[in-house]
This record gives structure tokens, C-alpha cells and sequence, in this order.
């Protein structure tokens, strides 16, 4: 008699998964790395980790809407003879005009002013549709000194110097030929149509004591008037925020790797740089080591998506949040009535993140004439005030709940972790006890 082994279900590698696979045969055919936007797709450790205590008997919490809140900022106030003043916590990030439709822009600066905040212009320079429906707007100082001229650094409200983003750490920025159209080419000084890379560095300094001379003339420049923040990636924390702190910064912006961007390698996305929440307590100690811990302000982004996490984020020490991939979406991108179309560009509404193509079918990343004018800017401005403005209503509720009568009252004694990596990510304590792993050694 022949005895068998019964039947075994087949077991496919975790290391070697479906996408894994994919990708290999994909680079085996094609010769070339995998180019696409959108942030980290991998898991990490995020808000979602942490939870708010709230009050009982040990606290007292606010009564529902009935006693105030307050959630206004000021950014800016250690040099600018005219800080920023919002009020939300709640900005929105750079995005340039070329990864995304000037409708899309528009928007972005309809939907910040009816919700009291600033919005930023991203690489390539300052269109006129977002100056003018942008109440205050932050103007990027890249390395690529795209479209950037005397007179736009003197019409914005505040100068970010970007030395890094979170998606790409140490890395510059793409834009391919199929989106440098005629107006796109003009605002660049580049030719129509040939696929731009930016410079991964400032073409005239090179390290802190430079950048303190380069805030210098910034100061100069616009009459010492407007603020002047640092963006740095989400690399070394600690570190970064110390020196652009010394350099003169009046706010530090730190993106995590949950951070999107309009496109680069996807190798870079998904290995290079620090989760969101891993940046937020390396550098609140830097400002609090040099006591300008709300001195200077901090701002952090990447991966921010509701209430909860504005709570989280200021809880832990920030002063304000940027939002660049849920503003989208808050427009109308990945939307799931243009399912059929993202189906034909091999995609699916949620999961569409080759923006760098062009073909939006969103109307909101490409420069395509007819796919544009999908997009009605005041329309869509109404949809992302609503968005922020249910972010801010869901951020006041957790903070009353806590007892604070203003967000920035929020503190790490608020929360407690659900894991130990983010319990100590955080620095606060692991639920049900008193450990924070790291602290005192243990």
C-alpha cells in the first residue's frame, strides 16, 4: 500500500510577496526604476497608535460647545515685523503649480481662506490665480529657484526655505515633459515638453553657516516683514531642527516619509526617511534644549488625516500641521466616479498615484486642457473649507473632552500608546502602565 501526503494549501513568501514579484518582473522587462507620487505605502507607526485619556474624576472636561476652545496660531513671531496669523492649526502644504492644474491651485487657496489659513505655492514659482484667492500664502524657496523672482518673495506672506521633503530625504524633484506646457515652460525658463529634474541641493550654500547668511538676505529682501521657515525632511530630526533653528529660522516645518510628493523613485519613497511620528519628539526636545520650544514654531506633515491627529500632533508639542495628499482628496482626487478611467490607466480611485503621467482624471494633477476644467476651483475651495473645518471641530471635541480650552494646551500626559514602538516613538507611556521603553534606560 502507498501512503500520501494529504494536500498542503500552497504558501506564498511574505518576503517575496504578489507586489515584490512584480516589481521584479517589472524591472527585469523595463530596465528603469518605478517612478510614482503619493507617500509611503508601507505600514508604520502613526497617530492611529496613540490614544487620548480624556477626562473623569481625576480631570474635568469642558462641556460640549458651550465653552470655548481656541485654535488660532501665530507663525512666525521670533523675527517677522509680520508673523502669520490663523485660525486653525491646520495649513496647507507646498504643491506646485506643474504637478498640479491651476484650477487645482486656485482651490487650495479658495478653501484656505474661507477656513482662516495659509497655503503654499510648492516648486515652480507663484501663479496669480493663487495669489489672488489666497489670503496668506507661504512662498517655497527651492533648489531648483524655479519661477522664483524678488518681487514674489515681497508679495508673500511668509518664505520657506526647503532644504528637504519627506518623501525624499537628500533627494530632488521630477516633473516629466508631458506636464511642462506652454505656460508651465515660461514660469520654469525650461523647454516644452523635456522632462525637469530639480537639484537635490541649494546651488549656493552648502551647510548651516551658509543658510544663516541666506536667511539674512531673505530678511533683506522682503524688510524684515515676513516669517521665514525651514523645511527639512524627516532624516535627522533632532539635528535639523537645532541648526535651522541657530541659522535664524522663525519655524520649522519636518515632514515625515508619510509625506506625498508629485513623483519620484519609488525605492526612495518607501526606504528613505523617518515615520511622522518617529520626527515629532526628537524635535520638540531640540527647541526645548535651546529654550525656544514655542519661541520658534514647529509645523509638521505627512500622513495627517482628521481631527485625531491634529490632537496627537499638538499634544506631543507642535504648534500647527500641513496637509498636502488629504487636501487632494478633499478636492476631488481618486475620486471613485472617475472609477472607469483610472480602471483604464491600470489603476483604481484610491490607489491612482502616477501623477507624474499627466492624466489625471481628476483634473487636479495633470496640465491637459480638457481634463482641467473638471476641476471648478469654487467648488472645490467649498469641499476642502468643509474638510478643515470638520478637522478642526473633531480636534476642539478630543481637546474639551481632555479639559483644555485650547488646542495648544494639549500635552503628552494626554495620551498612552498601543505599542511599544510608538510608545517610544512618542515618549509617552505603553496603555495600562507607566513604561515609556527608552526612558531611564529601560
Amino acid at each position: 500500500m502507498t501512503y500520501r501526503n494529504p494536500p498542503t494549501t500552497p504558501r506564498k513568501s511574505a518576503t517575496f510577496d504578489d507586489y515584490t514579484l512584480s516589481e521584479i518582473r517589472r524591472a527585469a522587462a523595463t530596465g528603469i526604476y518605478d517612478i510614482r507620487g503619493a507617500g509611503a505605502k508601507r505600514k508604520l507607526p502613526h497617530f492611529d497608535d496613540l490614544l487620548f485619556l480624556g477626562a473623569s474624576i481625576s480631570r474635568y472636561p469642558l462641556e460640549g460647545y458651550r465653552e470655548r476652545c481656541d485654535t488660532s496660531v501665530v507663525l512666525g513671531s521670533r523675527h517677522a515685523r509680520k508673523p502669520i496669523e490663523l485660525k486653525i492649526p491646520i495649513t496647507i502644504a507646498g504643491m506646485s503649480f506643474g504637478s498640479l492644474s491651476g484650477p487645482a491651485k486656485e482651490a487650495l487657496g479658495r478653501g484656505a481662506t474661507l477656513s482662516g489659513t495659509s497655503t503654499t505655492t510648492g516648486d515652480g514659482g507663484m501663479t496669480e490665480e493663487e495669489r489672488g484667492h489666497s489670503k496668506q500664502l507661504v512662498y517655497q524657496y527651492l533648489p531648483s529657484r524655479y519661477g522664483m523672482n524678488p518681487r514674489d518673495l515681497r508679495r508673500a506672506d511668509a518664505i520657506e526655505v526647503v532644504v528637504g521633503q519627506g518623501a525624499k530625504p537628500g533627494g530632488g524633484g521630477m516633473l516629466l515633459g508631458q506636464k511642462i506646457s506652454d505656460r508651465v515652460a515660461e514660469m520654469r525658463t525650461l523647454p516644452k515638453g523635456i522632462d525637469q529634474r530639480s537639484a537635490s541641493r541649494h546651488p549656493d550654500w552648502t551647510g548651516p553657516d551658509d543658510l544663516e547668511i541666506k536667511i539674512l538676505e531673505l530678511r533683506e529682501i522682503t524688510d524684515w516683514e515676513k516669517p521665514i521657515y525651514v523645511k527639512v525632511g524627516g532624516a535627522r530630526p533632532y539635528y535639523d531642527t537645532a541648526l535651522a533653528v541657530k541659522a535664524g529660522a522663525d519655524v520649522v516645518v519636518v515632514d515625515g516619509m508619510q509625506g506625498g510628493t508629485a513623483a519620484t523613485q519609488e525605492v526612495f519613497i518607501e526606504n528613505v526617511g523617518q515615520p511622522t511620528l518617529a520626527c515629532i519628539r526628537p524635535a520638540v526636545q531640540a527647541l526645548q534644549d535651546l529654550g525656544m520650544h514655542r519661541k520658534v514654531q514647529l509645523i509638521v506633515s505627512g500622513g495627517i488625516r482628521n481631527g485625531a491627529d491634529v490632537a496627537k500632533a499638538l499634544a506631543l508639542g507642535v504648534d500647527a500641521v500641513s496637509i498636502g495628499t488629504a487636501a487632494l482628496v478633499a478636492l476631488g482626487d481618486n475620486d471613485p466616479r472617475w472609477e472607469a478611467e483610472y480602471n483604464a490607466l491600470g489603476s483604481t480611485a484610491g490607489a491612482y498615484d502616477d501623477w507624474h503621467e499627466g492624466r489625471d482624471p481628476a483634473g487636479i494633477t495633470t496640465q491637459d486642457p480638457e481634463l482641467m476644467k473638471r476641476v471648478d476651483p469654487i467648488a472645490a475651495g467649498r469641499r476642502l473649507a468643509n474638510y478643515l473645518k470638520v478637522m478642526t471641530l473633531e480636534a476642539q471635541t478630543i481637546a474639551r473632552a481632555c479639559g483644555k480650552n485650547s488646542l495648544h494646551n494639549l500635552e503628552p500626559e494626554d495620551l498612552v500608546a498601543l505599542t511599544i514602538e510608538s510608545a517610544a516613538m512618542a515618549g509617552v507611556p505603553l496603555a495600562g502602565t507607566s513604561w515609556i521603553p527608552g526612558k531611564n534606560g529601560f
